[in-house]
């Protein structure tokens, strides 16, 4: 049997729209789903981020990486190589990967770094949970997914061309699908404003 994301007490309309459009459209379906991952997610906040949690622990299952737990990182940043992970996938996954790579790191002029198992991002910025704790994330990045490539902590605009957009994140099939000078322009504003 699973559970809905509405019948989960507290938990806001863009964050359920959000976790849908990411693919989690039952509770079950978060279990084991990475924390930062979710956490960068556009309408995803770190107290709805508790309530999904405390539903999922009191039905025997959990989040990775979900700070003050002994299994969580002190953040979502790894030690692994982003161009190893790039290298690692195939065909146009890793493609588009490395392009996208080059065009964050000349709109933010600065170095990537893996967050989590697949997520690329760059710069850093913080954020306080509902409990007083703090964490810190990355202001943009992109995840190449196998369905479609997310892009984190950017405004979508009409200019972009064909995408779609989740709450924290916009999603887009392959980048040609989209105007890359656009693209660069709204990662570098983002990256400039990112708090």
């Amino acid at each position: 049997m699973s559970t809905s994301l509405e019948d989960i007490p507290g938990l806001s309309r863009p964050l359920r729209s959000a976790l849908a459009e990411a693919g989690f459209s039952t509770l079950e379906s978060l279990d084991e789903a990475s924390h930062p991952e979710l956490l960068v997610m556009h309408g995803v906040g770190a107290r709805g981020l508790e309530r999904v949690q405390a539903a999922l622990v009191e039905r025997g299952m959990t989040l990775r990486e979900v700070p003050g737990s002994a299994r969580a990182p002190k953040s979502g940043r790894t030690d692994a190589s982003p161009e190893e992970f790039l290298r690692g996938l195939q065909g146009r996954r890793q493609a588009h990967g490395e392009l996208l790579m080059e065009l964050f790191r000349v709109a933010t002029r600065t170095s990537p770094a893996m967050w989590g198992d697949t997520m690329i991002g760059f710069g850093e910025r913080r954020f306080s949970y509902a409990d007083g704790a703090e964490g810190v994330t990355f202001a943009v990045g992109f995840s190449p997914r196998k369905a479609k490539i997310s892009l984190y902590g950017i405004s979508p605009t009409p200019e972009l061309g064909t995408y779609t957009a989740g709450a924290s994140c916009v999603y887009i099939n392959k980048p040609e699908d989209v105007d890359l000078d656009v693209l660069a322009r709204a990662v570098r504003e983002a990256y400039e404003n990112a708090g």
